[in-house]
């Protein structure tokens, strides 16, 4: 079960396979230390928490870089990404002395700064500087405050299981108003109230083991807690009929009114690896969490362009060769899956039970001021940030609900617990404007837009088809138990971003024939449901 096949390597892969701990995205991260349950020495749940309330150091965070450097020449982008993949493995590099130094720490309150974060700053400022240097002998440019990226700080274990440091818990969410780097602009800025979710008892695991769960939360130790998660019955209706899971109406009684449905299954053929191709080419492991793969079946790490255009699909459109890719979600009930030992897998806290979606629903809409266009070839887009619980929410674009809910309640930063007989619902609404000239950006991000409030494209970016992506899981309710949770369900994550709802993300890479591409469009311009 599962595939993770290897190819050729890039001359910039040769350089970033040494960082094989390397975090998508490059540079930046916050590092969980299982103090509880590491694969290095286990503690007893009382002894947990004392390490809780004595405020073990169970985490650092570094700024992250990769997402800042928008201006790198494309000669220059395989070497920085390089550059970035050595970042993250001397970020992970710092987990593993973090996560086995605990007896040191414990006799000496100065050790993880002395010994830890500081030779850690003084490696990353080497790589800052030869990013610099890359960069400006490209022609390009990097922030004037990019030293400032530099220092990293460490965090008490007691600070990591409410839900994040970088989110807002509380209620009001960003949903679809996230900025996107296009020009700053707040694409909607419709806020989402969660209706005071409750917190569900505990913000620690209390040392418990319940279905697998110690110490830091969940079954791998490092989340999710009983915090993330919401009864869903409970909460305040926050959705509004007619508009979108981003908070925008995707199309409307104008413009583009048709809709192009691709079936392409759920991943019963389990393929599946850990790798990224858009943000991290030529690194194995580059995702450090399982993906599914629908549509495209050549998808990995040194995939080009050529080859994904060549490849096999399980689209029922031969047309469509598209690659549209996920983190897995799994079930943590104590059981495992055939990547346990695996990197990216149980080996970074990823463990459970990989739920197959009963349902993948893949449809392309238009919209709602005029018609689209057709996305080009190659074209990448990665919806959401897999690191937002250490970012902060400037790119979230996360929507959970349940079935029978979903015009009711959309949530950002929790996993909702469905009453019985509704399903667990993930809905992906992607950027719907493209700069017509670029298949991708430095960051991967600043090609594409979501659409403004009124609905149109700024900065003289043209409207594209929106991917709406709404994944439909039958998953046992979790319960809340004494302050924990019991048998909890997570989507994979960087093991530094504690499993939490908030990091869901989604990717496609577009490779429709230009034939189909041009059905899809038409059908969307002139109002048609085709498939």
């Amino acid at each position: 079960m599962g595939r993770n096949t290897r190819k050729r390597r890039s001359s910039m892969a040769t350089k970033a396979v040494a960082a094989s701990a390397a975090l998508a995205l490059g540079g930046g991260g916050l590092i969980w230390a299982n103090f509880y349950a590491s694969a290095h020495e286990s503690r007893s749940g009382q002894n947990a928490t004392k390490a809780a309330s004595a405020g073990w150091v169970a985490t650092i965070s570094c700024p992250d870089v990769g997402q800042k450097l928008t201006n790198v020449p494309r000669q220059a982008r395989d070497e920085v990404g390089g550059e970035l993949a050595n970042l993250d493995s001397q970020i992970t590099e710092a987990y593993q002395r973090l996560a086995t130094t605990r007896d040191a720490q414990a006799r000496d309150a100065s050790f993880v700064q002395n010994s830890i974060l500081v030779p850690l700053q003084q490696r990353r400022k080497v790589i800052f500087d030869r990013i610099r240097l890359e960069v400006g002998r490209a022609g390009g440019t990097t922030p004037q405050n990019l030293d400032s990226l530099i220092n990293c700080t460490a965090t008490p274990a007691n600070q990591t299981n409410a839900g994040g440091q970088n989110n807002n818990n509380g209620g009001q969410q960003n949903n679809g108003g996230q900025q996107n780097n296009n020009g700053g602009q707040n694409n909607g800025g419709q806020q989402n109230n969660n209706g005071g979710q409750q917190q569900n008892g505990g913000q620690q695991g209390g040392g418990q083991d319940n279905g697998g769960q110690q110490g830091g939360g969940g079954q791998g130790g490092n989340g999710p807690v009983a915090a993330d998660f919401v009864d869903i019955t409970k909460v305040q209706r926050n959705a509004q009929l007619g508009v979108g899971a981003n908070g925008l109406a995707a199309n409307g009684n104008g413009g583009s009114r048709g809709t192009f449905t691709t079936k392409c299954g759920t991943n019963g053929n389990d393929n599946h690896n850990t790798d990224n191709v858009i943000v991290a080419p030529g690194v194995t492991n580059g995702a450090h969490h399982l993906h599914d793969y629908v549509g495209n079946q050549n998808n990995d790490a040194f995939a080009s362009d050529q080859e994904l255009a060549g490849a096999q699909t399980t689209c029922q459109n031969q047309g469509d060769r598209s690659s549209y890719f996920w983190p897995v979600l799994r079930l943590q009930d104590g059981s495992q899956d055939f990547d346990q030992n695996n990197d990216g897998g149980g080996k970074e806290g990823n463990v459970g039970k990989i739920l197959q979606p009963a349902q993948a629903q893949l449809k392309f809409v238009g919209n709602k001021r005029g018609p689209v266009v057709a996305m080009p070839t190659a074209l990448r887009i990665i919806t959401g940030d897999a690191k937002a619980f250490v970012n902060g929410n400037a790119n979230a674009n996360v929507n959970w609900s349940c079935t029978g809910f979903e015009n009711k309640v959309q949530l950002k930063d929790k996993y909702p617990i469905c009453p019985r007989g509704s399903q667990v619902v993930r809905t992906t609404n992607f950027q719907s404007c493209w700069d017509g000239q670029n298949i991708d950006s430095a960051n991967h991000r600043t090609h594409v837009a979501f659409v403004q409030a009124d609905g149109t494209c700024a900065n003289g970016f043209k409207a594209i088809p929106q991917l709406q992506v709404r994944l439909v899981y039958n998953v046992p309710a979790p319960r809340i138990q004494n302050g924990t949770v019991v048998n909890p369900y997570a989507v994979d994550t960087f093991p530094e971003n504690l499993h939490k709802p908030i990091t869901d993300h989604n990717d496609f890479i577009n490779f429709f024939s230009t034939n189909t591409m041009n059905k899809l469009v038409n059908c969307i311009n002139s109002g048609r449901r085709c498939q």
